[in-house]
């Protein structure tokens, strides 16, 4: 399935892919997804377009599904949820890492932070982060946790009462990330998510 929001002349292109097994087969309704969606379009002020993909937790098809938003779509960054933990069936960070070509370790460990905020099991989670290149395509792709309170807070990293960002969440590398990969400027909206360059990296207003 595919959609695409309201600014179809955009250069962004994001994919979102959530993996379990139940919601992909109508068990349940996919949060993962939707949750990602209503985050992106509160946190980003470039205009982007998004292709979505909901299927089972089989590594083939993850892999599979992941070279295709990259290579065949030119996705600038691919975000999935579901499919990190220790269980037989979570297979998405092998999967990720089968189709990379650098390995981003800070994005997992700064997720793992984030969780153990809240829970002492943030530890048995594996997310991770990787580039995968091409000759003239590079994307980066971020594995994410599957509720969706937890996704927000991933991306957009903890603040205190009076709204003063205590942990930074991971999305605030990310524009900088997709820049030396050769991707779009990537802007935020600063209230959700204020994103980090260089000042050498900054683009004038």
């Amino acid at each position: 399935m595919s959609t695409i929001n309201p600014a179809p002349a955009a250069n962004l292109k994001i994919g979102l892919v959530s993996i379990s097994d139940r919601a992909s087969t109508g068990v349940y309704q996919d949060q993962g997804i939707p949750a990602l969606q209503d985050w992106l379009a509160a946190a980003l002020s470039t205009p982007w377009q998004v292709e979505t993909r909901l299927i089972a937790d089989e590594r083939t098809l993850i892999e599979q599904t992941l070279v295709e938003l990259v290579d065949q779509q030119h996705c600038d960054l691919v975000l999935t949820t579901g499919g990190t933990g220790p269980a037989r069936r979570d297979v998405t960070p092998e999967a990720t890492l089968a189709v990379a070509t650098k390995e981003m370790p800070g994005f997992g460990e700064q997720m793992r932070q984030i969780s153990l905020q809240f829970v002492p099991t943030a530890i048995l989670s594996r997310q991770v982060a990787v580039i995968r290149e091409s000759a003239g395509h590079a994307a980066l792709i971020l594995n994410l946790p599957g509720q969706p309170k937890a996704i927000k807070e991933t991306l957009e990293g903890l603040k205190d009462a009076d709204g003063k960002q205590k942990v930074s969440g991971i999305f605030a590398a990310v524009p900088y990330c997709i820049d030396l990969i050769g991707g779009p400027y990537i802007e935020t909206n600063e209230a959700v998510c204020k994103a980090f360059r260089p000042k050498s990296a900054i683009k004038p207003a």
